[in-house]
């Protein structure tokens, strides 16, 4: 069986709460406490990581911290083709995957960064960007490049297989499911070993399981694809 990256649209709305710090305490430290602090040093950050490191993670939740206290938020993602203009109203600045920023992205991200720390625009803003490699390493434009590296960096790293299954059976547990050992190592063998994919799984799994009435196993992820 081919190996599958669910897009179920089930998972819990990302959180610094709800991302397993494992390796990557100190990052998510960092932003606890930036995105709880009343006055905000703003001094750039810059998370890299490889492929399920959690950097979007972390960044949706950043900007879901703040917009939950009624902050504004610059976003830009690779997926960002008509970006608008720096706002002098945002708190902070978010971007992501800027290793796969095309011109016209780096040219918005270079803009957006200087404004944010411009004493024209008044009070400076945060500025927090992720991407796949480490500042020196980024084929992008030089003058973004440098800034991207001006500040805090903190390098994520990919949570172990013991520390994926030790989430799935804390994610489990909290939902009163019963993860056994053998459909955990059906999940991890079959599917894609990306965590947020695999939690997403198990909401689906959680809501199929319920549905139908029966206990969480090998058979049911069968039946549960089968009738997808």
């Amino acid at each position: 069986m081919k190996q599958l990256a669910l897009d179920i649209g089930l998972a819990s709305r990302p959180t610094l709460a709800n991302f397993f710090a494992g390796p990557n305490a100190s990052a998510v430290n960092h932003l606890r406490l930036w995105t709880s602090s009343a006055q905000r040093a703003p001094v750039p950050s810059y998370l890299w990581g490889g492929p399920g490191s959690g950097k979007t993670h972390l960044l949706q939740a950043v900007h879901h911290a703040l917009q939950g206290q009624g902050a504004q938020v610059g976003w830009l993602d690779a997926h960002s083709m008509d970006p608008p203009d720096f706002n002098p109203d945002w708190a902070a600045v978010l971007m992501d995957d800027v290793h796969q920023y095309n011109p016209e992205q780096q040219h918005t991200a270079f803009n957006w960064f200087v404004n944010a720390l411009s004493p024209r625009m008044g009070l400076p803003r945060w500025v927090l960007a992720a991407g796949a490699l480490p500042p020196t390493d980024l084929k992008l434009r030089d003058d973004l490049r440098s800034r991207l590296g001006w500040g805090h960096i903190e390098a994520l790293q990919v949570l172990s297989e013991p520390e994926r299954r030790a989430v799935l059976r804390q994610a489990a547990d909290a939902r009163g499911l019963f993860l056994s050992d053998e459909v955990m190592a059906y999940m991890l063998k079959r599917f894609s070993r990306d965590l947020a994919s695999l939690m997403q799984l198990l909401d689906h799994l959680d809501h199929y399981a319920l549905q139908t009435q029966r206990a969480l196993t090998i058979p049911l992820v069968r039946a549960m694809l089968e009738n997808e």
